[in-house]
């Protein structure tokens, strides 16, 4: 039992007997207390110590748990344990009694000696972890190329020397530290990142520019854990303002510490550091502390190719123990070897003197001597040619001088004999090396890379080596045909040749290497590619003849070892009653080998936690904790996940694991003992980054643009790509993620891709398969799910995204004219591989679309008008227009105060100051009574007013009918002015009026004005007529995007939760129908409402007036957008109208509005019916019908359109040909080759596909119309098509009135203002009359 605790039993409630820890007041030797606290405690199991408390508490626990089972027996009235872990029994606060009150500080500190996998630990030891690896000699093959290529052998003495002296223990005394100085690329952090492998778990990190800062109290925080090592990959020391600090920290000397939250103390530290950078350090001058210091290291620039590369870092983790080993004898050969080591080359690169002084150094050397004077003149031209910005100053060069020469005399001699006065001499020209000669040393040619495994049917070294161990045949099922305890048989007595088992020694392991290729099987190629990394040792075929199995003698405990090494390579330890199945087809020849680090253990301490790297580093972690890698136990395990899902949140790592979420629950609710606890910590889990994380990419706008498109199948991954305004295509062929990797470094630019293609990149990127990849593509269009939180910033922008007009990319081709391709293949079946380049075909069509969209005339508006916004927000195309649209109206503010209005009373939830210029002494009316919120029969809120229910969105109103002199008068930016009215936006609101008014002064040419607003920011853009232009629309996009906030279901800074009526389109609709009202009550009739626009027939100047200033009571402007001579309005979405001419509108109102001096004398059609170009053309404008006119554009939203050409088919036979969800199409007549066009429409009961009619194309015949031009089939469209909707549209109008009069150019006074022709038998004869063949 651990020796400060006693167990101790009493009586509790109704004679149960509680056992209870009782804690003993005396020097432990099991238990560390520091600064009035828990520090460590020994966990003899391990052989280690814990700083971890709760591993204390579960300790105690299971003490109290052995107790009451071993006495049991004695408790014949019940027992009941008080563990730790149960809050209500009181014993953790009696622990942190003990701890922080009733015992004093008693302490070792821990982890001062690096202790290896074949160190004896003992208590006094004072370890709390261990390396994975064993020091002792062994092969570093691997280490030796890397080092020998990225590093000339002098430079590789110094990394190995202070390597070495960290092994050795001496680097706590050594009053030195490491610098790498190179070029980005160099080899730098290839070393650094063997060095954190070396000193797993006793490394930390530091920033080097916090140490060299004078200002900054808590600089020496990074090292409270006094780590035996401190690393910095990317430092900067080339602005050091005050080395005291970085010089007493390297010679270890007694320092005070600040930490946030605690009281300042004395330590000392032991660390040796290691410092990355690309800039040099800054050396003052000759005397700088650092420059005894510090041993700078510099790459040799040479370069391993990439595949070789990763090959040699990855056998760097099986030669761990070899390293260490090695550095060590480098230390030991000469311990001293860089006590008078001066660092030449960082002085070079850092100090402007020491430049100087290379710049001289032959004339120095020659005359061994100088004057002060003649010193100065010399210097005085090298700072001028030399631009030197901070030369010193005579004294201080006097000064510097005389550290390059070993004596200075007021008065003395040249050497030529002349008397001189401040004369330096014996010049110490071994400070720089630069001239030292180097022997030049000559490479290798490389070898290209050959695996050291090949397979063969020879005789099998394992079947000697283990032919003395228990094994046994499989079953036909493929299991052990006995229990083990029953199996007497040995391996040499089986025909190894048929599937067998073999239980073969503990510390005998297998690495399984189960890779899959494209196709979702397993790859031999790839299995091979990754075996091929590791050590040589004995390998062999698995039963499947694709994987491979390598066997190695494990020298450590092989129980210790975590079963998973990567993905689809499986770690095999055969404990218990375990053991390998088997199956030997084909092996190679050389012996099983050793093998002693690199793998991954199980254990608490094995995993960095404080550097989340990425979602996949994240889940990885996630993964080990679930499978109880991490620690035996749940609890410990759930808060585990806790704290590194908040590292990634608090660090800012882009990641979304909301998917693994049910997992964690599951893993959560099987606690034994603590279960709620568990649960509770779920439920506080980040399970996604704060949204405002991105992915930075500094520097994007300097590299090319992109265009690029994705197709995904269950076997197959396409990337098709090109450079802007280039014609070739890259076509990337299920690529690898290095492949992805290399192609996101390009400005990508896509069609929806924030949607789906970048998700699909990402996937690929952390390793998804083909097969992932599909499933992803499935969830993402079916689901609407599986989107990763670091993927939306993959691209530069979407088209799609930033496009005012919301429709597919084959609805753009159809538009553009652009070549329209389907690929004729259905997306959920593998595609043959001879049928691979047609999808490349198909995929490039879609890239050579998606540039052409980007590079419109309407979409390079809108383009514009998202970089306008962009830089207004401070942030990047890339960003949606809410977001945009978000920083722009309430900057950085996340939950801005928004106000509610009663419309019924006016009344506000809260009272916010407004700027004068808005809203106060306008006297705008918010009310309007009679206006209630109520449920309706159907069970659903309603809004009511004046017995109408005006719905959720705007009011429509219609009284279809054929009219005259009809003025159209239209609410100018009814929703935004709704909100400015009501101060939706609190002190916001004056941000979202300036934009608004800004709009209308560019609509006007009156910049001066617009850039009196929105505190001036705009101006910029005010100068250009062109860019106020594009200003304008930037500005309408995100006014327009705000409404759709404020009625949006999901949360965002705009949504005002108490907003379920939304107010902002309701009160435009409150007003309209008080206005229908008002124009009625004055003999007006009110043909039509639409949202933000009334028509009112014959209306007069007075009325309009009137209409016009009924609007500004209520924040409202009017404007009269049109008149038109006469209007055929059918129903409250389809009207058909013709404008007045410009001069009658001169003569009826003195003016003309705005849409009659452009269109004066024209036709306009609103909705479908009239719009069709063959109607409107035939009916009313008159104009010439174009090919284009015989096109139908047809689209579904499920599932896919097909055209069955059976025409000559006998009946029941069928030819489907797929399309796609969109196409454009020609009617054409029978016997043409024309196909009915169709639609899936399910399954029937055996499973088989079901097709119905395209709306609207049923009883005809269709083929595309890109087909009907190419092969020029126009005289084959079927014009009845085209007539039949004449006919309906003719038939529509007659319904209202006269058609012959209202298509009539010269029509003169309307038939229902004469009384002498009969109306009725007018309507009756022009629809009998009407023939437009």
């Amino acid at each position: 039992m651990i020796d400060f605790l006693m167990i101790a039993t009493r009586t509790g409630k109704r004679g149960v007997i509680e056992i209870y820890p009782k804690f003993i007041i005396k020097r432990s030797k099991d238990l560390m207390i520091r600064g009035s606290d828990f520090y460590a405690i020994w966990l003899e199991e391990r052989g280690l110590w814990s700083t971890d408390e709760q591993d204390a508490l579960q300790l105690i626990d299971r003490e109290l748990d052995i107790y009451a089972n071993e006495h049991k027996e004695l408790f014949d009235g019940g027992s009941r344990v008080l563990h730790m872990w149960d809050a209500e029994s009181g014993m953790i606060d009696n622990w942190h009694k003990y701890c922080q009150r009733q015992m004093r500080d008693n302490y070792h500190t821990l982890d001062e000696t690096l202790i290896f996998a074949n160190t004896p630990v003992k208590k006094e030891s004072y370890a709390s972890k261990r390396l994975p690896y064993p020091l002792e000699a062994g092969s570093i093959s691997a280490y030796d190329e890397l080092m020998g290529t990225l590093y000339s052998p002098g430079e590789r003495e110094k990394i190995e020397w202070a390597i070495g002296a960290i092994v050795d223990g001496d680097s706590k005394k050594i009053q030195k530290f490491l610098v790498l100085y190179g070029p980005p690329g160099s080899g730098k952090s290839t070393i650094l990142n063997i060095v954190q492998k070396l000193f797993e778990g006793y490394w930390s990190v530091f920033d080097s520019k916090v140490l060299g800062s004078s200002s900054n109290a808590f600089a020496l925080e990074a090292f409270k854990t006094n780590p035996l090592v401190a690393i910095q990959h990317d430092g900067d020391l080339s602005r050091i303002e005050d080395n005291t600090r970085l010089n007493s920290l390297v010679s270890h000397e007694t320092m005070l510490v600040n930490e946030k939250f605690r009281s300042q103390y004395a330590s000392q530290f032991k660390c040796f550091m290691f410092l990355g950078t690309n800039k040099p350090v800054r050396i003052t001058d000759a005397k700088s502390g650092l420059i005894r210091r510090l041993i700078d290291v510099e790459p040799s620039g040479e370069k391993i190719p990439a595949k070789k590369y990763r090959d040699l870092v990855s056998k760097v983790d099986f030669e761990l123990g070899g390293i260490a080993w090695h550095c060590k004898e480098i230390y030991e050969e000469n311990k001293h070897l860089y006590d008078e080591y001066v660092p030449t080359r960082m002085l070079g690169a850092s100090n402007d003197f020491y430049n100087f002084m290379l710049d001289s150094y032959y004339e120095f050397k020659r005359s061994d001597g100088v004057s002060l004077k003649r010193a100065w003149a010399m210097y005085n031209t090298y700072n001028e040619e030399a631009k030197v910005s901070y030369p010193y100053s005579r004294r201080a060069f006097r000064e510097e001088l005389m550290n390059y020469f070993t004596d200075y005399k007021e008065r003395s001699e040249d050497m030529n004999g002349e008397r001189v006065r401040s004369y330096y001499s014996g010049f110490r020209a071994d400070k720089f090396k630069e001239f030292l000669e180097q022997p030049k040393e000559e490479r290798p040619p490389e070898e290209a890379h050959i695996s050291w495994i090949e397979f063969k049917e020879q005789h099998s070294l394992f079947n000697d080596i283990c032919r003395d161990c228990p094994a046994q045949y499989a079953t036909e099922e493929g299991t052990p045909m006995q229990k083990w305890e029953n199996v007497r048989s040995k391996l040499s007595e089986l025909d190894t040749s048929r599937l067998h088992y073999v239980k073969v020694p503990e510390n005998h392991i297998v690495i399984d290497f189960d890779i899959k290729g494209p196709d979702g099987k397993k790859s031999f190629e790839l299995n091979l590619e990754a075996a091929s990394k590791w050590p040589k040792t004995y390998a062999e075929l698995s039963k499947s003849g694709a994987g491979i199995h390598l066997h190695y003698i494990y020298s450590g405990d092989a129980t210790k070892l975590s079963r998973v090494y990567d993905e689809n390579i499986e770690i095999k330890v055969f404990t218990g009653n375990s053991s390998l199945r088997r199956k030997l087809s084909k092996c190679n020849d050389i012996s099983v080998a050793s093998i002693s680090s690199g793998l991954p253990l199980k254990g608490e301490k094995m995993v960095d936690t404080k550097q989340i790297q990425n979602e996949k580093h994240l889940r990885i972690l996630i993964k080990k904790a679930l499978a109880k890698e991490i620690s035996p136990y749940t609890k410990p395990s759930v808060d585990f996940i806790a704290h590194i899902m908040d590292e990634a949140y608090e660090g800012n790592v882009p990641y979304d694991v909301d998917d693994m979420r049910n997992s964690i629950l599951a893993f959560a609710a099987n606690s034994t003992n603590q279960a709620e606890a568990c649960l509770k910590a779920v439920s506080k889990m980040h399970f996604k980054s704060k949204e405002e994380v991105k992915d930075s990419r500094a520097g994007e706008n300097e590299t090319p643009i992109v265009f690029f498109d994705c197709e995904v199948f269950p076997n197959l991954f396409l990337v098709n790509w090109k450079f802007a305004k280039n014609d070739l295509i890259h076509r990337m062929i299920n690529p690898s993620p290095e492949e992805i990797e290399a192609l996101t470094k390009y400005r990508l630019i896509g069609f929806n891709n924030r949607k789906y293609d970048n998700h699909i990149l990402w996937g690929r990127m952390i390793g998804m398969s083909n097969e992932q990849l599909y499933a992803l593509s499935n969830r993402i269009i079916n689901e609407h799910t599986g989107f990763f939180g670091e993927a939306y910033n993959l691209s530069y922008t979407d088209i799609y995204d930033f496009s005012s007009k919301k429709q597919s990319l084959k609805k753009f081709e159809i538009e553009l004219g652009i070549h329209h391709q389907e690929l004729g293949l259905p997306w959920d079946q593998p595609v043959p591989e001879s049928l691979w380049d047609k999808v490349a075909e198909y995929c490039d069509n879609d890239v050579i679309a998606t540039e052409a969209v980007f590079y419109s005339k309407k979409r390079q508006a809108d383009f514009v008008a998202r970089e306008i916004l962009a830089d207004l927000a401070g942030m990047t195309v890339n960003d949606t227009t809410n977001t945009l649209t978000t920083r722009v109206i309430f900057g950085k503010e996340k939950h801005p105060k928004l106000v509610y209005t009663d419309l019924a009373t006016g009344e506000q939830d809260t009272l916010t100051e407004v700027e004068p210029d808005i809203l106060v002494g306008k006297n705008i009316i918010n009310a309007f009574p009679g206006y209630e919120w109520v449920k309706g029969e159907d069970g659903r809120m309603h809004n009511m007013f004046r017995g109408t229910d005006l719905g959720m969105g705007g009011y429509v109103y219609a009284e279809p009918n054929m009219y005259y002199n009809v003025a159209l008068l239209d609410v100018a930016s009814l929703h935004p002015h709704s909100a400015v009215a009501m101060n939706y936006f609190g002190e916001y609101t004056k941000h979202f009026n300036d934009l608004m008014e800004v709009r209308i002064h560019v609509k006007h040419g009156e910049y001066d004005k617009a850039k009196e607003l929105f505190g001036g920011k705009l101006s910029k853009y005010l100068d250009d007529p062109a860019q106020a232009k594009a200003l304008a629309q930037a500005l309408k996009i995100a006014i327009n995007s705000v409404y759709g906030l404020t009625s949006a279901t999901f949360d965002n800074p705009f949504r005002n939760p108490k907003n379920a009526n939304n107010i902002v389109a309701l009160r435009g609709a409150l007003f309209m129908r008080t206005l229908q009202d008002e124009v009625q009550q004055r003999g007006f009739t009110v043909a039509h409402i639409k949202t933000d626009s009334i028509k009112i027939p014959g209306a007069t100047p007075e009325i309009i007036d009137f209409c016009m200033k009924f609007a500004e009571k209520y924040g409202y402007t009017f404007e009269h957008e049109a008149t038109y001579e006469k209007m055929c309005l059918v129903n409250n979405a389809v009207y058909i109208a013709k404008y007045m001419d410009a001069t009658d509108c001169k003569a009826q109102y003195g003016y003309v509005p705005e849409d009659n001096e452009k269109e004066g004398g024209k036709w306009t059609a609103t909705g479908t019916q009239f719009q069709i170009p063959y109607v409107f053309k035939t009916l009313f404008s008159k104009d010439p019908i174009q090919f284009e006119d015989l096109c139908e554009t047809k689209s579904v939203s499920k599932g896919a359109i097909y055209l069955d050409k059976n025409e000559g088919l006998a009946e029941g036979e069928h030819n489907y040909i797929f399309v796609g969800r969109v196409g454009q199409f020609c009617p054409i007549v029978k016997g043409a080759g024309g196909a009915l066009l169709l639609r899936e429409s399910g399954v029937d009961d055996a499973g088989n596909r079901k097709y119905a009619s395209v709306t609207g194309a049923k009883d005809y015949r269709w083929l595309e119309s890109e087909m009907v031009y190419q092969l020029h089939m126009e005289e084959s469209i079927d014009k009845e098509y085209f007539n039949k909707e004449v006919d309906d549209a003719v038939k529509e109008i007659a319904k209202y009135g006269d058609f012959e009069w209202f298509v009539a150019d010269d029509s003169g006074e309307p038939p229902w203002q004469k009384p002498d022709i009969p109306w009725d038998d007018v309507q009756d004869e022009a629809a009998q009359n009407f023939n437009v063949r």
